[in-house]
């Protein structure tokens, strides 16, 4: 964990912002609720058991400069809720989802298949891709046993 701080920690110097104390703490409750695609009041309820004074406007201030630089990508899942997920060091992309529209339950791909996509963009269209995120949305596994009837 303190490896990726690190990383991030150099990630902002580099665009002349420090890692505040109130930073540091939504970046490690962000690194320690990796797979849980928290809401902004998720981050803020758990950041605030570890630093009662920092405030629910410091840690949005926080979700949103790092969505900026591309630390966390900011989500909406079509359910009306904003959600932080971390970025992974060695990606060029975010990874993708799988997204259950009877559970909400989501899955990730971690593997990036559209890069022969961007390349054919570049090619044939001169389009240069700089980002990417696709999401699936459907029924899943679990959800088609029990309803027998997934469509």
């Amino acid at each position: 964990m303190e490896a990726r701080i690190d990383t991030i920690k150099q990630q902002l110097q580099s665009q002349g912002y420090k890692l505040t104390p109130q930073r540091e703490a939504t970046v490690r409750v962000l690194l320690e609720n990796e797979e849980d695609h928290l809401s902004a009041e998720d981050v803020f309820m758990l950041v605030k058991d570890k630093a009662p004074e920092i405030g629910l406007a410091t840690v949005y201030r926080t979700l949103e400069l790092l969505s900026e630089m591309h630390v966390v990508e900011k989500l909406n899942f079509g359910d009306g809720v904003a959600r932080y997920d971390l970025r992974a060091d060695n990606s060029k992309h975010h990874h993708h989802h799988l997204i259950c529209v009877q559970c909400g339950s989501m899955e990730e791909i971690k593997e990036d298949w559209l890069l022969p996509l961007e390349e054919r963009l570049e090619r044939e269209y001169g389009f240069f891709v700089a980002d990417h995120r696709l999401d699936f949305q459907g029924v899943c596994r679990r959800c088609q046993d029990k309803n027998d009837n997934p469509k």
